[in-house]
């Protein structure tokens, strides 16, 4: 499927449609006890849609310290399930109510989390929303920056780029998309590369 024809595939009703045919993969709490979730949402603009990105916070003890993700985070106890999770954490780190302004379609994939190259014991859920209106962005303490990220030189590979990470010594070259000096890489590239292509094997 050519970019111009996966681009006219991402019109909320088409992604809702999509999203609701299938049946998405789930990994059980055997497997990953620790439950995440991060919310994929995204508007229209004139030249096409655009995803929600945010830059977490360098800061010690975090795992993804400084690196690009969409909004979303550890499960509370409080949380109802993993949608509740998602929606609570975008509204903490970028001051977006998904409640109010966003328009729920679906659920990719579950994830295993990866942190320096080794799976961790936790599950992530994207959730997949259209923004509905226009929404003011208020960064949280966990959020440095965030952006839109616009779908269609992301699929014709206008942003295609490589991150070369090292650990123990060894040199990995990591496909990464490169926007404006940002890069998107890991864990977020292969959750939105995975949605990308749910969106374009459905019917």
């Amino acid at each position: 499927m050519s970019p111009e024809q996966l681009l006219a595939r991402l019109q909320p009703d088409d992604i809702e449609r999509r999203l609701r045919q299938r049946r998405p993969r789930r990994i059980t709490r055997l497997v990953a006890p620790r439950r995440a979730a991060v919310a994929a949402i995204l508007r229209p603009s004139e030249l096409g849609p655009e995803l929600l990105l945010m830059r977490r916070v360098a800061r010690d003890g975090d795992r993804w310290s400084g690196q690009i993700s969409m909004p979303g985070g550890m499960a509370s106890k409080d949380d109802r399930d993993s949608r509740a999770t998602a929606q609570r954490e975008t509204y903490e780190e970028v001051g977006l109510d998904l409640g109010s302004h966003g328009r729920l379609l679906g659920r990719s994939d579950d994830q295993v989390a990866i942190a320096k190259g080794r799976p961790l014991p936790m599950a992530i859920t994207p959730w997949v929303f259209a923004l509905e209106r226009p929404a003011e962005l208020a960064l949280g303490d966990e959020a440095e920056e965030a952006f839109w990220l616009p779908l269609e030189p992301l699929l014709r590979g206008a942003l295609d780029d490589v991150y070369v990470y090292e650990m123990a010594g060894l040199r990995h070259e990591l496909p990464a998309w490169r926007f404006e000096e940002r890069v998107v890489w890991g864990l977020t590239h292969r959750m939105i590369s995975r949605l990308l292509e749910v969106l374009r094997s459905g019917r």
